[in-house]
């Protein structure tokens, strides 16, 4: 796979944990969704506390809480695998929401050590 700096897009996809897309886990499903669609790497984050449109309330310690707690679902690629991977999750995705953000790649590796150590001294990651 190509290499990944510069101006690229971050998709990220906000979902219940609980929520649920062809019988398995919906953040699962969108991991693998972007996999299947060549996208270079997905991190899934679980929320300690959240709320939003959907929410099911229960309280706790006097504040209102949902008992679906939050995920997260981040990709970071080229613009062009981003567009499209929004248009798939938005037809995975029931209940949530979807937002997609410019970033600035400044290091993606799989084997950091060895890409530094071929990196001339000094160069910055920026200057790529």
């Amino acid at each position: 796979m190509s290499e990944l700096s510069g101006q690229s897009k971050r998709l990220c996809a906000y979902v219940g944990e609980m929520e649920t897309y062809e019988d398995k886990p919906l953040y699962q499903a969108l991991v693998e969704q972007a996999r299947t669609q060549g996208c270079r790497g997905a991190t899934v984050l679980r929320g300690m506390v959240g709320y939003g449109a959907a929410s099911r309330d229960v309280v706790k310690h006097g504040l209102r809480m949902s008992t679906d707690l939050p995920v997260v679902v981040e990709v970071v690629d080229e613009p062009l695998r981003i567009t499209a991977l929004a248009e798939v999750w938005s037809a995975m995705i029931a209940s949530g929401m979807i937002t997609c953000e410019d970033v600035n790649v400044v290091l993606y590796c799989g084997d950091c050590k060895a890409e530094l150590q071929a990196r001339p001294l000094g160069q910055n990651p920026l200057e790529r």
